[in-house]
């Protein structure tokens, strides 16, 4: 840790969390609006799924840190809706069993400290059209990600978490398949710019959350502040 210390906002997540400060990403976004006000924190594992997920949470969300997060914004569902591959190895995590993840993981975020807010990023839809040949192999579906997208929906209601409905919010543009992603699964400038902006709105009916009400660090007059054409200091603390 250095200080003074900010509240921590940690993304946990596969690759749409790794990749979210490339391509002007959502992660980037977040950490543009709450500079100087909260520390954002990028947990993302490419190519993971909920089960992976599981087995280091522990690791990653200790519950006996000195400090614990304020809030962790939680995507997985991606790689766990692909089709299941013949051998019984890659991604794909059966819908129940992606249920119960997410769920202990909410479980367990929840239950990090009192000031702890938790939320989850449904799945995006995705251009099937646009996927490259080295990655049609993993089965990955338009139709699958709806499936998953609505059952991290159901849970979260189930559990009194906030969810944000990536699958609709991103279809709201009528050039949603030719904008929002680079590849069909992975998300543009454009689609990180939306995702960035849900999160913000619902971030904005929280107070202690909300870019807005958290204080900015070192926000003082000072005397070493650029000086105006009048010879007075401006504090551009808040730009």
């Amino acid at each position: 840790m250095i200080g003074p210390g900010r509240p921590l906002f940690v993304l946990f997540g596969s690759s749409i969390v790794q990749f979210s400060y490339s391509n002007e990403g959502w992660g980037a976004i977040l950490a543009h609006a709450y500079a100087r006000k909260a520390d954002i924190i990028l947990r993302g594992y490419a190519g993971w799924n909920s089960r992976r997920a599981l087995e280091v949470l522990d690791k990653v969300f200790p519950k006996d840190a000195a400090v614990q997060p304020s809030l962790v914004i939680v995507y997985f569902g991606g790689n766990d809706s692909t089709e299941p591959d013949p051998s019984g190895l890659g991604p794909h995590v059966p819908l129940p069993e992606y249920v119960e993840n997410m769920k202990k993981i909410a479980m367990h975020l929840k239950g990090l400290s009192e000031n702890t807010h938790v939320m989850f990023l449904s799945t995006p839809p995705m251009n099937e059209e646009q996927i490259p040949a080295n990655f049609r192999k993993c089965g990955r579906t338009n139709e699958g990600c709806r499936i998953y997208s609505e059952a991290c929906l159901k849970l979260c209601q189930e559990v009194d978490i906030k969810c944000i409905d990536l699958w609709t919010a991103i279809q709201q543009r009528d050039d949603w398949k030719t904008v929002c992603f680079t590849d069909g699964i992975h998300l543009s400038s454009e689609g990180s710019k939306l995702v960035g902006e849900e999160i913000l709105k619902a971030l904005a009916e929280e107070p202690s959350l909300c870019w807005r009400s958290l204080p900015t660090e070192f926000d003082e007059d000072s005397v070493s502040n650029p000086v105006d054409e009048e010879g007075k200091n401006i504090n551009i603390s808040n730009l």
